[in-house]
């Protein structure tokens, strides 16, 4: 069999509403959207529902979509329906989990609306936290994504990068401290 192909071959297929599409995307994404899924939901069928269903939504969503990042387009897709599912999942039982506490979080800092009279504020926001990623050192660029994108926990981030966990808590908390200024420099309402 031919190596996984390329990002823009792949969102062409989709364009081209090739069925091609999603085996490509499994074999070049499939283990990436799995973890972004299991990271959130902690359980490997959960996950893997939710990287069928992620295929699904980018064959709805392209066209119009043509992502500039088809890892990018898909982790977000499949990040945001694990959420969706979790809050499912969790509706009775709320914060039993590492993710609702991951949610909880960031929650004073970064409200959780999706109008799409948003949109444009979202943009905003989008830029506004991408800054301020691209100013941090990298290791705590790292610990800030295992945390807030993969929702991995504070131990196993510990583990990764050879921190305490009462490290790791302070990190954190300086890092939604400055991301909290930053955002009400920017105008944006905490």
């Amino acid at each position: 069999m031919e190596k996984c192909r390329d990002d823009s071959y792949i969102v062409q297929l989709y364009w081209d509403r090739s069925e091609a599409a999603i085996g490509e995307s499994s074999a070049r994404y499939g283990t990436y959207c799995r973890a972004v899924a299991f990271g959130i939901l902690r359980d490997r069928l959960e996950a893997e529902e939710a990287e069928n269903d992620t295929y699904l939504r980018a064959w709805n969503a392209m066209p119009p979509a043509r992502p500039l990042s088809l890892k990018a387009f898909l982790g977000r897709i499949c990040r945001n329906l694990s959420l969706d599912r979790l809050r499912f999942l969790s509706a009775e039982k709320r914060g039993g989990g590492e993710s609702a506490a991951v949610l909880d979080e960031l929650a004073e800092v970064v409200s959780g609306g999706s109008d799409p009279v948003q949109e444009l504020e979202d943009q905003r926001l989008t830029e506004a936290l991408n800054d301020f990623l691209a100013g941090l050192e990298a290791e705590k660029r790292k610990v800030f994504m295992r945390r807030y994108w993969y929702m991995d926990g504070i131990s196993e981030i510990a583990r990764l990068y050879g921190l305490t966990e009462s490290n790791v808590k302070v990190i954190l908390y300086r890092l939604r401290q400055q991301l909290k200024d930053v955002l009400s420099k920017e105008g944006f309402e905490i």
